[in-house]
């Protein structure tokens, strides 16, 4: 079973940027399946910051629209997010989701992302 591994997140100033990595163990993250980046601030349900869709396309929560973008490397099996102009709304943790089929998903651990001066 692939394991999704998050890294990169810690401590960012207000307006600062960041760069987010989710990594694959035992194997290709973006076969068949579609893939995500989501975050749950403290007290606060788990929230879309841009995940890609069946049609290809990449969709992107309201509240990082402009100020996220989610890349991937298939050479590397790697998923990354970028954000800039972070806000201190924006702390919490940032999971990697991997979806198969209609219901199938899978999560990393998660990364901690504190924005804060």
């Amino acid at each position: 079973q692939v394991q999704l591994v998050e890294s990169g997140g810690g401590l960012v100033q207000p307006g600062g940027s960041l760069r987010l990595s989710c990594s694959a163990v035992g194997g290709n993250m973006f076969s068949f399946s579609r893939m995500g980046w989501y975050r749950q601030a403290p007290g606060k349900q788990r929230e879309l910051v841009g995940a890609g869709t069946n049609g290809g396309r990449t969709v992107y929560g309201d509240s990082v629209k402009g100020r996220a973008t989610v890349s991937r490397d298939s050479a590397k099996n790697m998923l990354a997010l970028q954000m800039t102009s972070l806000k201190p709304e924006g702390t919490g943790v940032y999971y990697c989701r991997r979806v198969i089929g209609s219901d199938n998903e899978y999560w990393g651990q998660g990364t901690q992302v504190t924005v804060s001066s």
